[in-house]
């Protein structure tokens, strides 16, 4: 039975996306060149792939077989044409990664553009998200590996500290005879505040931190943007916690003031990845690329 690789890889992006036309938008066809596909693959095996539920689709029971099977084949066909390139000399295949949206805006920049000016035949897939989500995505072979907060409690996990991230509160700019050096909790709870949005990785460490001192923040405006977050306190409508490395830059130009935390607030990150995961010529030189950058943080 002849199932094309295309129509595979098409009906693989309507399940992911649970839609025709976003489908149709990552891979640069019509919606009804999507459709034509995923009928024909139906035709050919006699079986309903997707069910329909208005302008949803997810796969059937049939389709999730289908599915578990092609991706386990794309991986290794995706294997061996990297191995055919390394014969020449050539690193090459695709590396996908899952972050936070604050690593993969303050941190990741710099690493990335070497890493693809070093291998441009490389493809690189950046995924954003929170850490349980990061980490059940590594576990299902759908990115080869994450930067998360820690701890990360799945036993196929492979977890390699990468980084301490140190949590300050941040204020407008202060006359400097005002200006405090440290905040304690009790203290800071006394403020206006502009914190993460509740139930996020950042959020449950710095309410942690609160709980433990026996402090509790009246009412904080929340949002699930670091930026957001720095230009409603750059504008003065309160003060944050948040990671030293995401607010440099606003401190050098005088747009934030930064205050240590008393007693201080550090966020481990690690670098995850599946334990029985074959490592690729692409992975394992982005895997040395960011032990050199795990050496470059911690100077």
């Amino acid at each position: 039975m002849d199932l094309p690789l295309a129509h595979l890889r098409t009906l693989s992006a309507v399940a992911r996306h649970a839609s025709f036309s976003r489908a149709a938008g990552e891979l640069g066809v019509t919606q009804p060149a999507v459709s034509m596909q995923v009928r024909q693959l139906e035709e050919t095996l006699g079986q309903p792939l997707l069910e329909r539920v208005g302008k949803r689709a997810f796969p059937t029971r049939a389709g999730e077989i289908l599915l578990a099977h092609a991706a386990r084949a794309f991986h290794e066909l995706e294997a061996g044409v990297e191995l055919v390139q390394q014969l020449r000399g050539v690193v090459a295949g695709r590396v996908r990664l899952g972050t936070s949206a604050s690593i993969s805006i303050y941190l990741l920049p710099p690493f990335l553009r070497r890493f693809r000016s070093r291998f441009p035949a490389t493809e690189l897939v950046v995924v954003t998200g929170n850490a349980p989500e990061i980490a059940r995505s590594v576990v299902a072979n759908e990115l080869d590996v994450g930067i998360v907060s820690l701890p990360v409690r799945e036993r196929e996990l492979h977890v390699t500290p990468f980084f301490d991230d140190e949590l300050v509160a941040i204020a407008p700019p202060q006359p400097r005879g005002r200006r405090r050096r440290v905040m304690t909790a009790p203290d800071l709870a006394r403020e206006p505040l502009i914190l993460y949005e509740a139930g996020g990785t950042v959020r449950r460490v710095i309410d942690g931190w609160f709980r433990r001192a026996g402090a509790v923040p009246v009412r904080p405006m929340e949002l699930g943007n670091t930026e957001a977050i720095k230009k409603l306190v750059e504008a003065g409508l309160g003060m944050s916690v948040t990671s030293l490395f995401s607010v440099k830059a606003e401190v050098r130009a005088r747009l934030l003031t930064v205050m240590r935390l008393d007693p201080s607030l550090v966020r481990k990150i690690g670098i995850v990845r599946r334990r029985d995961k074959p490592v690729t010529p692409a992975l394992a030189e982005f895997h040395a690329g960011l032990e050199q950058l795990r050496v470059s943080l911690a100077r």
